[in-house]
Parts: structure tokens; sequence; C-alpha cells
């Protein structure tokens, strides 16, 4: 079974993640959203909502599941039998990141990572540009599932 870990914060999930998400369900039997939990990160969202706005967008896939975790991505893939991390990518700054962390994955965990690049139409969408606009009380519904 190919196992798949689509990790974030998801502070709130925008289009952008859905569309990395259901694009990538070709490639995997089973893809698990995993929340990042981070102590030091101060999230608008509670852990709560994160998972009801995440079971909502993909009520309609059997093949996703949602998780929360702490600590190392790749050994919460390694807890899971997940052989893959996937990532969304919006332009060269998101894989200059991406990069060293999923060699590093590689590397130390056997975990490799799959990095799908981003829809044109979702490239300028993130969680903090969204938070960002619902802080000062904007319309962000179209960014959000």
């Amino acid at each position: 079974m190919r196992r798949a870990v689509f990790p974030g914060t998801f502070d709130p999930i925008t289009l952008g993640h859905v569309d990395i998400v259901k694009r990538a369900l070709p490639l995997f039997d089973e893809i698990i959203i995993g929340i990042g939990i981070n102590a030091d990160k101060k999230t608008m969202f509670s852990l709560e909502e994160r998972i009801q706005f995440i079971e909502k967008a993909f009520e309609n896939e059997p093949g996703i599941t949602v998780k929360s975790y702490s600590g190392l991505t790749a050994n919460f893939c390694k807890g899971e039998n997940a052989q893959f991390i996937v990532r969304g990518l919006r332009n060269s700054i998101d894989f200059a990141y991406e990069q060293p962390i999923a060699q590093a994955n590689a590397k130390v965990n056997g975990v490799d990572s799959v990095f799908l690049i981003s829809s044109p139409e979702y490239s300028h969408i993130s969680s903090s540009i969204v938070r960002d606009i619902a802080r000062h009380g904007g319309d962000y519904q179209e960014l959000i599932p």
C-alpha cells in the first residue's frame, strides 16, 4: 500500500492545499493529512477547528484521513507506515526551503518526498495571507474550501 503524509499547520486549509491533495490522490492508496503541532507557533484556529475544516473539505474522499502529531514529520510517517511526504511548491523559494529537508528525510529516515507544483490559479494563496485578511476583517472565503 502506497501511503503518504501531507504535513502542515493548515491554519487554515486553503484551496491551494486542497488542489495539491486532490492531484496527489491518484498517486497513493491513502493520504494522511498530518496537522503538525508546534508549541512555539501561535495559531488563529484551534486544532479542533482545523480538523473540522479539513474533514469537511474531504468528506467525500475515502482515501484521506486527518491526524495530528508533534515532533518530526518523518517520525510521524514511520509511525503511520507512510513511505512518502507530499509537498506543494508555489515558487522557487518554496523549493529552496523544501529541498534540504527532503534530502535529509530520505537519507536519515528513508522517507521520500513528492513535490507537486501549485496550479497557477492557487499559487498566490497561503495560510498566512488568509490569516492576515481575516485579522483585518476582509473576505477570504474565495481562498478556502
